[in-house]
């Protein structure tokens, strides 16, 4: 297979990715396996580009095509190629990508690649044996599976949101588009993965079927057991946790400090009243009384932490075994000393945005390299190395399909 990286590293390399993804869920599921050595090709518009590309924050909070830090972080170490696909030309030119491609990804609202002439059974007969990611917002199938949506609905419709914030509020959700940046992109790359294994073995494709939805279920597991089993609906709770006190997020000195701690054993509250230095009612030291008077105990213990700095609290109370941690700002994530021990950020230079700062991938290999091979690409800025090196176009050919709008 030739492959556009000449660095390229990772236990995928020698796959390659038609990558039709963009915004949150799609573009970080093809991210991770570009990560991890996949050739990763981003076939994008530029009449319509990514809609991320032009999400803040933006470098120097300057606005741009190529300077949008979310659109950065879920892009690394791919390449990127715009083509007209609206174009009979341009369209030719994405099936020959992908008739030299591994897999094909998408998450579009369902129905859309059909739209552009590159459904499942017209990318079949290009490559037989392809393995084609749809990961729409309901599927393929059912009543809802023309709806269209983002995180943010993904969340209200699957009971996420419902269930985010405090009792005596309005639903408030989990502060971000929570189901594109963790159970949609690891469920889609691990289903991709799951389809590369077995056409390895077997030498057959796969027509993977996700609705975005439903993986977003698997974080409300409790709620569904509490209805099924009691006949309960879990409602929203803060940062209570049925049974356990004292669980939650508490002032310390300074200006919006805070430290969560959750001591849920009498052994832990035992503890954390030594390290205090405090007394407490006597009934406190019996969990279901902690329990039962949570509010109280939430007001008294705030009383003796906002004395401490929260990094003293949080050492004292982890040397003796309470599940405590600061609650840091993203300015002292980046100096968090752990993830500087483990080399988690890394630096890359930006054609456009200069010297950026990046998440490593999450995960590190004992005998292979794990790497963020290059930043975020321009929009468009592989055209001509893919139309040359694996189109096997001449310069001339691609200025006139410039020239006519194909590639832009």
């Amino acid at each position: 297979m030739n492959s556009l990286l000449t660095n390229s590293v990772g236990l995928l390399k020698g796959i390659r990715i038609a990558d039709f993804t963009w915004i949150g869920a799609g573009s970080y599921t093809t991210k991770m396996l570009a990560d991890a050595g996949a050739e990763v090709i981003k076939i994008e518009s530029a009449t319509r580009p990514d809609s991320l590309r032009n999400a803040a924050p933006f470098a120097n909070k300057t606005p741009g095509i190529n300077r949008s830090g979310y659109f950065s972080d879920r892009n690394s170490s791919k390449k990127s190629i715009t083509l007209n696909l609206k174009d009979p030309k341009g369209l030719a030119l994405a099936k020959e990508i992908i008739a030299q491609s591994d897999v094909v990804a998408n998450n579009f609202a369902a129905g859309t690649m059909a739209k552009l002439g590159l459904d499942y059974d017209t990318v079949k007969a290009i490559r037989s044996d392809i393995i084609y990611l749809d990961m729409s917002m309901q599927g393929s199938s059912g009543p809802e599976y023309k709806y269209i949506g983002y995180g943010l609905t993904i969340a209200a419709l699957t009971g996420l949101q419902f269930l985010g914030g405090l009792p005596d509020r309005a639903p408030v959700g989990t502060g971000t588009n929570y189901p594109d940046h963790i159970p949609n992109p690891t469920h889609a790359a691990f289903a991709l993965l799951a389809a590369l294994r077995h056409r390895r073995k077997t030498g057959v494709g796969q027509y993977i079927d996700m609705a975005q939805t439903e993986p977003t279920l698997c974080l409300l597991g409790p709620a569904f057991l509490n209805l099924s089993i009691n006949h309960a609906v879990t409602t929203r709770q803060g940062n209570d946790l049925e049974g356990s006190a004292p669980h939650g997020v508490y002032r310390c000195a300074g200006e919006d400090q805070w430290i969560a701690i959750a001591a849920s054993t009498n052994q832990a509250w035992q503890a954390l009243v030594t390290v205090l230095g405090a007394r407490f009612p006597d009934a406190w030291e019996d969990q279901t009384n902690r329990w039962k008077d949570r509010k109280k105990l939430d007001v008294a213990l705030q009383a003796h932490t906002i004395s401490w700095s929260k990094e003293a609290l949080m050492l004292a109370l982890q040397e003796k075994h309470v599940a405590a941690g600061v609650v840091n700002s993203p300015a002292e994530v980046i100096l968090d000393p752990q993830l500087l021990a483990r080399n988690h950020w890394r630096r890359l230079d930006h054609p456009e945005m200069g010297n950026s700062l990046y998440n490593a991938p999450p995960y590190q290999f004992s005998h292979d390299a794990n790497e963020l091979r290059s930043p975020a690409p321009l929009l468009g800025q592989h055209t001509q190395e893919v139309c040359r090196n694996l189109l096997n176009l001449e310069i001339t050919e691609i200025k006139k399909l410039q020239a006519e709008g194909i590639l832009r």
